[in-house]
């Protein structure tokens, strides 16, 4: 992470996991049914440590569509 200036955004996203201030690595790609179109994707970053959990989570609901290096986060998914 580089110095900036207090109070700006860091570029890089953070683990959605409460409390995590870790660099994401993963993007968690998910949809609600009851409130989203079927194509639209929602992501919740991840780190190593939490991407399961929060995986877990998200399939308990039926909602995680798939899990992608987060550089690849606005990719097309495979197709579901």
């Amino acid at each position: 992470m580089t110095d900036s200036a207090p109070g700006t955004v860091s570029e890089e996203p953070r683990c959605s996991a409460k409390g995590c201030r870790a660099d994401a690595v993963w993007a968690l790609r998910w949809n609600n049914p009851k409130i989203h179109t079927p194509e639209r994707r929602k992501i919740w970053p991840a780190c190593d440590e939490h991407r399961e959990s929060l995986s877990a989570f998200l399939s308990r609901r039926d909602f995680l569509k798939d899990v992608v290096p987060i550089a690849d986060r606005d990719a097309p998914s495979g197709g579901s």
